[in-house]
């Protein structure tokens, strides 16, 4: 398994903001800092605002900072909103299937329950879980005051 570019964009773009506290946080800080283009961040930052993750505020003085407390975002979530436009497996989108053993595949049932419980162990881990105390990430990831 692999998680697409923009997933893993995303979730270093949540925890700069959640290492920046309730700091506004401008959109080519945030690039920079996690290593790719503003046009990229930029499209993260339009789904992350669209899933009432982050809320963003245009202008001069504008940027964006968490909707919500890190608490109360998990990991889980943040994948399925960023990886739920992607099929696991071939057999699992049923208008692009042509794989000719589905209809008698066994493994389509042991990657679907193998899914389940990355998502559910996801579920488990917040946004606050990966930032609290983790001082070398707030050293990496902290605004200049």
């Amino acid at each position: 398994m692999r998680l697409t570019t923009r997933t893993n964009i995303a979730m270093r773009a949540l925890m700069y903001c959640a290492v920046n506290g309730g700091r506004t946080v401008r959109k080519s800080d945030i690039a920079s800092a996690c290593n790719t283009s503003e046009n990229h961040m930029a499209q993260v930052i339009n789904t992350l605002a669209h899933h009432g993750l982050v809320k963003t505020t245009r202008g001069r003085n504008g940027g964006l900072t968490l909707k919500r407390t890190p608490e109360d975002i998990t990991v889980g979530e943040v994948f399925r909103h960023l990886e739920s436009g992607v099929p696991f497996a071939e057999c699992f989108d049923p208008a692009t299937n042509t794989c000719p053993i589905s209809c008698c595949c066994l493994l389509k049932g042991a990657l679907q329950r193998a899914l389940a419980e990355f998502y559910a162990t996801l579920d488990g881990v917040t946004l606050a879980d990966l930032v609290a105390g983790n001082r070398d990430l707030e050293e990496a990831l902290a605004l200049a005051s």
